[in-house]
């Protein structure tokens, strides 16, 4: 059938590396990560950093549930 463009979607920032406010850390189709301290959620599932940091991914809770934090710089 007919092609769709390609989305660019994915992990953009991984764990460890540093991020400054606005940055988006991963793109998404539905919430496969969910937000932590200092990250926002944009419309279309965006995860993005709302303070400069350290990207920090974490699974928590007996849901498994993945998590995308950013520690403040000190």
């Amino acid at each position: 059938g007919r092609d769709s463009n390609p989305k660019y979607l994915g992990v953009k920032l991984y764990g460890g590396q540093a991020v400054e406010a606005g940055n988006i850390i991963v793109r998404q189709r539905g919430t496969q990560f969910h937000p932590g301290p200092g990250v926002g959620l944009g419309r279309d599932h965006t995860l993005f950093a709302l303070v400069d940091g350290t990207v920090d991914f974490s699974v928590k809770g007996a849901n498994k549930r993945r998590t995308v934090s950013v520690k403040a710089e000190a």
